[in-house]
C-alpha cells in the first residue's frame, strides 16, 4: 500500500499543471501509467488477504450467536455483538478499497468519480490518496435512507430557491423515488425589504489583498462592529485578518478569526454572540451553519462571488447534470446561505455586502424577493452600513428572486416588525 502511495503521488505530480501554487494537487484516475497499475494489483492483492479472514471471523461470531451455547449470557452477546460490528465496518472499508483499486487502469465505473489527490497547504504535503465519490450522491440517500423511511420530510429555506420543484425534488433524491412526493411551501414572515439590503461594491480590484482588507476594516468600523466576514480562501482571510486586527482592536473592535485563533469553530461563534462589538471571519462552516439573531449579527461581509472549485469531482458533475446551470444552482444556493446568516428574527435588520464588482445580474435571484439591490462603490457602501436607509429605500437592480427565506416550511404567526438601525450598537458601561 505504501508503495501504491508513493506511486500515486509521483503521478500526480507528473501530470499536474500548477505545482507551484502551494496548494492541493489532484488527476483524474484514468489512461494510467504501468507502474501504478502493478502497485494497485499488488496492493489489492493485500487488501484481499486482510478482507477475507477478517469476514470468515465474522461469520463464524454470527454462528456462535445463531446457536446459543450455555456460556453464552447477556454480556458475552453484547461483546461478541459489538466485535461483529467493528468488524462489519471494516470489512466495508476493506470492500470499497478493493473495488476501488480493481478498476486501476480498466473501464471507469459510470456510477463514481475517482481521482488521485496530493493534499497540501502552503506548499507543505499532508495527505497523499485514491479518492471514489457518487457522480450523484442522492442515489445512495434514496436508497440507504429515504426509501427505508415510513414517511421523511425534507425542509430547508433554500431547498427551491429559484427553481422550480423539480430541480428541488432531484436535490433532494426525489428523481429515485418511484413515487411524486408532496408539496408544501409557505412565505417568509420576514419583510426583506425593510430591514435587509444588498450591497455589491464595484471598486475593489480583484486579487488586491490591500485593497480588500482596507474594505473589511471600514465596513466594520462603520457597522461597529457585529460582522461576519466570510471568504472563499483562508489564504486571504489569513492575509485580511493579519492587516486589520489590530486597526479594529485600536478601535474596540475585537475580531476573532477561524484558521487563526486557535478556538473552535463553535466557541468562536458564542463569543461572537455574546459581543455586540465583535465581528467574526471564517470560511463555508461560517456561511452555511451560523445562528446569531438580534445585535450581534448585523453585516455579512463575502469577499467574492462563491465559485465551485475546479476539481475533478466538480468537473464530472458539471458535465452530468447541465453545464453552466448546474454551477449557477451551487452559486446561487451559497450566496443564499451567506445572506440568511443576517436576518434570523422579525426584529433583525442588516446589510449584505458583496465585494466583487464581477457578479452577474442572473445570480442576483439568489437574495430573496423585493430585498433591495445596488451596485455602489466603497465610499456609497460605508455610508450606506453606517447611517441604513430605513423602509427598504434604494433602486432595485436584479429581478424579485426567491433565495433563503423567501419561503420556509413552517407556518408563522404575523406581527409588527421593529425597524432598528444597524450601525453601531450603544456602548455598554464597560466600554
Amino acid at each position: 500500500v505504501e508503495r501504491l502511495l508513493a506511486q500515486v503521488r509521483a503521478t500526480v505530480y507528473a501530470r499536474a499543471s500548477a505545482q507551484d501554487a502551494g496548494y492541493g494537487l489532484e488527476t483524474e484516475a484514468a489512461a494510467l501509467d504501468g507502474p501504478l497499475v502493478e502497485t494497485s494489483l499488488a496492493a489489492t492483492q493485500s487488501l484481499e488477504a486482510l478482507f477475507k479472514p477478517l469476514s470468515r471471523l465474522r461469520q463464524r461470531l454470527e454462528a456462535v450467536l445463531e446457536d446459543g451455547p450455555d456460556w453464552l449470557d447477556g454480556q458475552a452477546r453484547a461483546r461478541i455483538e459489538s466485535a461483529m460490528l467493528g468488524l462489519a465496518f471494516r470489512t466495508q472499508t476493506l470492500a470499497a478499497w478493493i473495488a476501488l483499486l480493481a478498476r486501476m487502469g480498466g473501464p471507469s465505473d459510470p456510477d463514481f468519480v475517482d481521482w488521485l489527490a496530493v493534499e497540501r497547504a502552503e506548499g507543505r504535503e499532508y495527505d497523499i490518496g485514491l479518492h471514489r465519490h457518487w457522480l450523484d450522491p442522492t442515489r445512495p440517500l434514496a436508497e440507504a435512507v429515504i426509501k427505508p423511511a415510513h414517511g421523511l420530510v425534507v425542509t430547508s429555506a433554500t431547498l427551491k430557491g429559484a427553481e422550480d420543484w423539480e430541480a428541488a425534488e432531484a436535490r433532494a433524491g426525489g428523481a429515485h423515488l418511484d413515487f411524486a412526493p408532496t408539496r408544501f411551501e409557505t412565505p417568509s414572515p420576514f419583510d426583506y425589504a425593510a430591514n435587509s439590503e444588498v450591497l455589491i461594491v464595484t471598486d475593489i480590484k480583484r486579487g488586491d489583498i490591500a485593497a480588500l482588507a482596507e474594505a473589511y476594516g471600514r465596513l466594520i468600523e462603520a457597522a461597529g462592529g457585529g460582522a461576519l466576514g466570510l471568504f472563499t480562501a483562508i489564504a486571504r482571510l489569513k492575509a485580511v485578518h493579519a492587516r486589520i486586527a489590530d486597526r479594529l482592536a485600536r478601535s474596540g473592535l475585537p475580531l476573532y478569526s477561524q484558521h487563526v485563533d486557535p478556538i473552535d469553530t463553535g466557541t468562536l461563534i458564542d463569543i461572537f454572540r455574546d459581543d455586540p462589538r465583535a465581528s467574526l471571519l471564517g470560511t463555508d462552516a461560517l456561511r452555511d451553519g451560523v445562528d446569531v439573531p438580534g445585535e450581534s449579527l448585523r453585516l455579512v461581509i463575502m469577499e467574492t462571488v462563491p465559485w465551485p472549485r475546479p476539481t475533478v469531482l466538480h468537473a464530472a458533475r458539471k458535465l452530468a447534470q447541465g453545464g453552466s446551470a448546474y454551477v449557477d444552482r451551487l452559486v446561487r444556493a451559497r450566496l443564499a446561505q451567506a445572506f440568511g446568516r443576517l436576518i434570523r428574527t422579525k426584529d433583525d435588520r442588516g446589510a449584505f455586502v458583496l465585494l466583487s464588482a464581477a457578479t452577474p445580474s442572473r445570480l442576483l435571484s439568489a437574495f430573496p424577493e423585493g430585498t433591495p439591490v445596488r451596485r455602489v462603490g466603497l465610499e456609497e457602501a460605508v455610508e450606506r452600513v453606517s447611517n441604513p436607509p430605513r423602509n427598504g429605500e434604494g433602486d432595485r437592480t436584479a429581478k424579485p428572486g426567491s433565495g433563503e427565506g423567501s419561503r420556509i416550511d413552517a407556518a408563522i404567526g404575523e406581527g409588527p416588525l421593529h425597524h432598528a438601525p444597524y450601525g453601531p450598537p450603544p456602548r455598554r458601561a464597560e466600554d
